[in-house]
């Protein structure tokens, strides 16, 4: 009986005939932040045994390359924590060099990068992102709850150094960080780096109400579009953001709104967890095994026709909404959990 994935090179097509080519791995769930958006105080991580080895995690991410997967990017929790990372970071690199990949990054809270930066560049890293919410040390400190802003600015510098284009990837809190937007932004435009701002989502028990968090980015635009002139412009990186062009600055600002204007249409993304579960939507639970596969065989036709088989149910957007009436999150598992 002929099989449905008998061709194994065929591209990933979901039912809505999206191409997929961009990958996020999360490669552990343990963070050094316990940011007040993401996770709870008091977390319970996996079990190290739980975790794919670095060799199958290089694997895993080999077949996606294989089936057209053209962007990767590594993700945790916090991925440089991951003992060994750099070594599944120089192993990648060779689909860089060989042409199947176009490119290899990673988002990052910056607590490691002063360490890692130069072997990240060395390793065919070339763009990573970095999460900043804040540029004043106590509101980082209450955000973060365990983190160092000097330590994070010491990496961003030593990133740059090292030849790192950087993006700052900034959550807009209500209350929180609203009135420091447009100070971020003319920080980072001033170092060359452009900015993204992201809506918080509702992933996972936070011990607090997203709420009083949610600020629309609808509003943050409209209150930078008083104080600056903003050009819509095509420029894209592969991911979820829309970018303005700030004429004031010469940067460039991108808007990634999974709540006021979800973009689901254009998806191109999944992810795979730290445990080899492959989730075709942040915002939906339905997921695949890949690790049972993986470790079934020592060739990959297991798990590819696993990944395919899952391609298949790719719904065609998540459902995510923040409001009084709905106080549970709207999927139960943590963003570190599923790769941030």
């Amino acid at each position: 009986m002929a099989s449905a994935f008998q061709d194994m090179s065929a591209p990933l097509i979901d039912p809505f005939a999206r191409r997929i080519t961009y990958l996020r791995v999360s490669v552990t769930d343990r963070c050094d932040f316990r940011c007040v958006y993401c996770m709870s105080e008091h977390m319970t991580f996996l079990p190290k045994r739980d975790l794919l080895t670095l060799e199958e995690l290089d694997r895993l991410c080999s077949a996606f390359v294989r089936l057209g997967v053209r962007r990767l990017r590594l993700t945790g929790g916090e991925p440089l924590v991951r003992r060994g990372l750099p070594t599944l970071i120089r192993s990648l690199g060779r689909h860089l060099e060989s042409g199947a990949l176009d490119e290899l990054t990673l988002t990052t809270n910056g607590s490691q990068l002063a360490t890692h930066a130069a072997e990240l560049y060395a390793a065919g890293v070339r763009r990573v992102n970095v999460s900043l919410d804040t540029l004043d040390e106590v509101n980082f400190k209450t955000i973060t709850r365990w983190g160092d802003l000097r330590q994070v600015l010491g990496g961003i510098e030593a990133a740059l150094a090292a030849g790192l284009k950087i993006k700052i990837n900034t959550v807009a809190l209500r209350g929180v960080n609203e009135d420091e937007i447009s100070r971020i932004a003319e920080w980072a435009h001033g170092l060359g780096m452009d900015l993204s701002l992201i809506e918080t989502m509702p992933l996972g028990d936070i011990e607090g109400d997203r709420t009083d968090q949610y600020l629309p980015l609808s509003l943050v635009r409209a209150r930078l579009a008083q104080r600056w002139t903003l050009e819509d412009i095509p420029y894209r990186t592969g991911g979820p953001a829309r970018y303005v062009k700030v004429a004031e600055t010469g940067g460039r600002i991108g808007f990634i709104t999974p709540l006021t204007h979800n973009f689901c249409e254009s998806c191109n993304r999944v992810r795979v967890t730290c445990t080899g579960t492959l989730y075709m939507c942040l915002g939906q639970d339905d997921a695949a095994d890949l690790r049972a596969p993986l470790r079934a065989s020592k060739d990959d036709d297991l798990v590819t026709q696993a990944i395919r088989e899952a391609i298949t149910r790719k719904p065609k957007g998540h459902d995510f909404v923040i409001d009084r009436r709905s106080a549970k999150p709207a999927v139960a598992r943590h963003m570190s959990t599923t790769g941030g």
